[in-house]
């Protein structure tokens, strides 16, 4: 093969769904070793494409070439045989297996009639040493940081031989330190000649680790762009066609009364260990506190405790001074309480139901929605069609499986629900995961709205450029107890990073 021939080639491919154009006459070139970043916002086409790449779907029109030979993709298996591989944004890996079997499965070896398990062992070892892949091939998956799955996808991936790697939003579930450890992984991955497609919302990092940017926009190509000339205000304006004011905009914070007062609270997490030990904090009416920590060190349990999601094993927690420690979340809900949770397919929707039924999952029973027990469904369906414009929902229409939407405009569309009941405190944790910067921007706004209108927020966010600017004050949490809490003027990076890291004040080495 010329060196000048792509890898991978799009030619002309379009797409359509149902009242949708997804992708529309899309030109795409990969060379080898090459990091593609391509980036758009939620619902630009940008899955739909690699979902064609990938073989599960078909384009109605163009073509696909892979090392300048033109292409028959019709399934997954016919992408794999060509070398093309996919690490989805949601893993696909069975937790009850192990790593070996987990990268066996549908590509099983075997010794005459049984699994060779072994020889699989042995070419996973190979592989995890060849790109920097620290894997144990014996680990249970449920066992495994979200970061170590990861890995076992792309091992997964380059089991099967896959020279071009398609990576999905890769870091929007990975701590920052574990984004940076993908990076080296995916600078072994090019050196070797694997190539690569990047997608993902973080301009910063599609900055600093891709060779050639694409940018789609309403399905379609909208330019293209080279990391060493480009900015993030660059890139964002192209993605959303204008322009986009990435720093938060907010007036100095006019705290009330404390709403949240949270006492030596005390909770276990899933395995009956410890995750939130004896943590106390106040939040008050009409300021925003930001929780930073690095992932894993209670905050998931501590949000699900004062939303009734986890039962507590110790302390209590104030809703303006009356205890909601064992309260149902329906209860919490009717207190006023407003949650966007961290998991949103587990916990914010559900995924087989309509966006309208969605929208209403809060208050479905309550006027205007609910006459009785008979539900009013023109009310319903006003209101949704209402949330979705005001939101900017981008879906077919309010009847449309809200599972079959991407995960920026699921996310979109809990943020709707949340934000548009009158609420005095509004818990939000990872509110912009997997957003467009366009999308970010607006629920930054929401989120600043809510608080000048006098509600309380607590925000959680692994992101700690998001803490840093959207807090009024910020607390760090470490190993389930807050070491600090200081006013965001005070809040420098260096040093909230050092707390992150369990280091407090005079503890850091003077070298």
């Amino acid at each position: 093969m010329d060196e000048a021939t792509p890898v991978l080639e799009v030619r002309g491919l379009t797409r359509r769904f149902p009242g949708v154009l997804a992708n529309d006459r899309i030109d795409l070139e990969l060379h080898k070793g090459q990091v593609l970043g391509l980036l758009g916002e939620n619902g630009a086409g940008k899955s739909t494409l690699m979902n064609i790449i990938y073989g599960l779907y078909s384009p109605d029109e163009g073509e696909i070439l892979v090392n300048g030979e033109l292409a028959s993709i019709r399934d997954p298996n016919d992408a794999i045989a060509l070398g093309i591989g996919m690490v989805h944004q949601h893993f696909q890996l069975v937790p009850v297996l192990s790593v070996t079997e987990n990268i066996m499965l549908g590509n099983e070896s075997v010794r005459g009639l049984f699994l060779d398990r072994p020889a699989a062992r042995e070419r996973i070892l190979e592989i995890s040493g060849q790109y920097g892949l620290a894997v144990d091939p014996d680990a249970m998956v449920e066992d495994l940081p979200v970061g170590v799955q990861q890995r076992v996808e792309i091992i997964k991936a380059l089991y099967r031989h896959a020279d071009i790697l398609i990576l999905d939003e890769p870091t929007s579930v990975l701590t920052p330190q574990e984004a940076e450890g993908l990076f080296a992984i995916m600078r072994t991955l090019t050196a070797r000649g694997v190539s690569i497609i990047f997608i993902s919302h973080k301009l910063k990092e599609v900055l600093e680790i891709c060779d050639h940017i694409t940018v789609l926009r309403n399905g379609r190509v909208a330019g293209h762009a080279d990391p060493g000339t480009s900015t993030q205000q660059s890139l964002a304006s192209m993605m959303v066609g204008r322009d986009v004011i990435l720093q938060v905009e907010k007036e100095e914070a006019q705290p009330g009364e404390v709403v949240l007062a949270i006492e030596q609270l005390s909770v276990l997490d899933d395995r009956g260990l410890p995750a939130v030990n004896g943590l106390s904090l106040e939040l008050r009416a009409g300021e925003i506190l930001g929780v930073a920590g690095v992932q894993g060190n209670g905050q998931t349990e501590l949000v699900e405790a004062i939303t009734g999601l986890r039962a507590v094993s110790g302390g209590r927690v104030l809703l303006e001074g009356r205890e909601v420690t064992d309260d149902t979340p329906r209860q919490i809900t009717a207190e006023g309480v407003a949650h966007v949770p961290e998991d949103r397919q587990k916990d914010g929707m559900v995924i087989s139901f309509p966006v309208n039924d969605n929208l209403a999952l809060q208050t479905y029973w309550q006027r205007p929605f609910a006459r009785g027990i008979v539900i009013d469904e023109g009310e319903r369906d006003d209101f949704a069609r209402r949330l979705v414009q005001r939101f900017d929902v981008r879906t077919p229409g309010i009847y449309t499986r809200l599972g079959s939407l991407s995960g920026g405009n699921q996310q979109k569309t809990i943020v709707a629900r949340e934000f548009s009941r009158p609420s005095r405190l509004l818990i939000v944790a990872q509110p912009t995961r997997g957003l467009d910067v366009g999308s970010i921007e607006f629920i930054h706004r929401q989120i600043v709205r809510m608080r000048d209108e006098g509600t309380a927020v607590l925000l959680v966010s692994a992101e700690l450029d998001e803490v840093l600017s959207l807090s009024d004050r910020v607390t760090v949490i470490y190993n389930g107890r807050i070491i600090d809490t200081l006013p965001v003027e005070q809040a420098d990076r260096e040093h909230v990073g050092l707390l992150m890291a369990g280091v407090q004040a005079g503890e850091a080495s003077d070298d």
